[in-house]
């Protein structure tokens, strides 16, 4: 087995994979923002909301176009790098990803048309509604994505056949409402609402900084902040529950994120700061806050939460189950299905554990005859890298509260500041426009690069899974995606940088007559105006 091979695939899908993330977020969390605008419109057939919902929805459709460039060529990725784990479980990952294709994607990319072009052809209501179709497609592409990711995080459903050496779906219903699944794509959506919302509110902050378009600006703020505030307090009680769902379903994740080398007594402190020493295993210059990671992983303050050590002896345990399970399925393979009954039972019983067996294949072609010295490395693989889980999900952690703190403030000062703001304020909320893309960028790393050695969880490493490529091929199309990806990153920038400086250019006129004449209707110099008909 290459282990380079094996490294250069994972690396060439987690730099796609980091790439497409930075165009997700915004266009789940702009769409929604779009639709609010434009639903204002309708209730109030003001033209500054109508001009408000074509600017940002511009802003939208250049990063759905390039995001949707960057997600095909992931999806092109599992059958040229990953050609082993397409077929081992292909039937069960396969299905979420055909349905929101056909489904969510289609739905998505047919409305979005009617929603660029069709203002002057549809009826405001009618076109209300398109845009809340083209929200909702995004969403659900999200759902269906995350639902297979999930599956991959805690694959249920599903049962392994040993004459095709193939996983099998049983039951779709618990591969939909999978909990980690479920779990996983409220917190992965809300957090792309909160990016959007400091997209929102960041833009328009530069606007009033530079004193133009105040009351597109304003109003952006308003719906920026009141979105904000709620997609931020969802991302942190959502991420409660996705602690609590990987410390049932994947404990070891858990265990090295909080660095937990050794079982607590209940309940478990959360190390708040320190430095984690893997080879020691020992967090040096810890600070720790008592109970909180008992409550966050069990909900309880009388569960215990099991460290590192303990986890490692339950691994090598499954590792030896696993041996008999993968002997069990050499004998069944040899008699071509027409094996003994009391040799398909012992396979029934360890079958759960075949995939810690294949965990051996690293350092011996047969399982069987690994020795009792690579049943330890092989149980001690199943330890991810500490210190890097360790940091990133607390500076993921940080960020949202640094994200909630802006919120709160920007939703007071409008709405009891008389929408008001100091120029630091202004320029913070300029500065921290990043911010949500290195949050989501660190949740994504803390949640896959936790679940390794498996690509799969407990079912198959990621070892096995990759292609049987050269180094050559995979160095060539590496430097090619990279190439790419950079090429459509810097066209995104330059198309956004664009159009934020040229800023909101529809329906100016309209809008500014409208204004002036609601202004001298407020002093009482003129009459009600309505929207001139279309």
């Amino acid at each position: 087995m290459d282990f380079g091979i094996v490294e250069l695939s994972r690396l060439q899908f987690a730099m796609t994979a980091l790439y497409h993330f930075l165009f997700v977020p915004l266009t789940l969390g702009l769409s929604i923002i779009v639709a609010i605008m434009e639903t204002v419109f309708v209730m109030t057939n003001r033209p500054i909301w109508r001009q408000m919902t074509k600017f940002w929805a511009t802003l939208f459709g250049i990063n759905f176009v390039l995001g949707v460039a960057t997600g095909l060529t992931m999806e092109f990725q599992f059958g040229m790098n990953w050609s082993y784990y397409s077929q081992y479980v292909g039937d069960i990952f396969g299905a979420p990803l055909a349905i929101e294709g056909l489904m969510a994607f289609f739905m998505e990319a047919t409305f979005v048309g009617l929603m660029f072009f069709g203002w002057e052809k549809l009826s405001p209501v009618k076109h209300l509604v398109v845009t809340w179709l083209v929200a909702i497609g995004s969403n659900f592409s999200a759902l269906w994505i995350l639902i297979a990711n999930g599956w991959m995080q805690n694959p249920v459903g599903a049962k392994f056949n040993p004459l095709t050496m193939r996983m099998e779906l049983h039951s779709f219903y618990d591969v939909i409402f999978n909990p980690v699944a479920q779990a996983k794509f409220v917190h992965t959506v809300s957090a792309g609402y909160v990016t959007a919302a400091v997209f929102v509110l960041g833009v328009s902050a530069w606007y009033m900084l530079k004193g133009r378009h105040i009351e597109l600006a304003r109003r952006s703020i308003a719906v920026a902040a009141s979105f904000g505030l709620a997609a931020t307090l969802s991302v942190i009680v959502l991420g409660d529950e996705s602690g609590y769902e990987t410390g049932h379903n994947q404990k070891m994740k858990l265990a090295a994120i909080e660095a937990m080398w050794h079982t607590e007594e209940a309940p478990a402190t959360f190390t708040l700061f320190g430095i984690p020493d893997q080879q020691a295993r020992e967090t040096k210059y810890a600070i720790r806050v008592p109970w909180l990671m008992g409550l966050i992983g069990t909900r309880s303050l009388t569960e215990k939460i099991p460290g590192i050590d303990e986890l490692v002896k339950n691994s090598e345990a499954r590792i030896r189950s696993g041996i008999v399970a993968y002997d069990d399925l050499m004998k069944i393979r040899a008699a071509k299905g027409d094996e003994s009954p009391a040799v398909k039972a012992d396979f029934e019983a360890h079958s759960t554990d075949l995939g810690y067996a294949f965990l051996l294949k690293r350092y011996v072609d047969d399982p069987r005859q690994a020795t009792d010295a690579e049943i330890a490395k092989a149980a001690n693989d199943t330890v991810p890298p500490v210190f890097p889980l360790f940091w990133s999900f607390r500076l993921m952690v940080g960020l949202g509260f640094a994200f909630l703190a802006v919120m709160i403030y920007f939703f007071i000062a409008t709405n009891w500041r008389g929408m008001t703001y100091p120029r630091w304020a202004l320029r913070l909320a300029v500065w921290v426009i990043p911010a949500p893309w290195i949050a989501a960028e660190l949740g994504w790393f803390t949640a896959e690069f936790g679940r390794q050695p498996w690509t799969v969880d407990g079912i198959l490493p990621t070892a096995l899974s990759v292609s049987h490529l050269s180094v050559g091929d995979l160095l060539i199309t590496l430097a090619g995606f990279v190439t790419f990806y950079s090429v459509l990153f810097v066209i995104e920038m330059g198309l956004m940088v664009k159009y934020i400086r040229k800023g909101p250019y529809l329906d100016v006129d309209i809008t500014e007559q409208w204004q002036e004449r609601h202004d001298r209707m407020l002093s009482g110099q003129d009459l009600p105006v309505t929207m001139p008909a279309e």
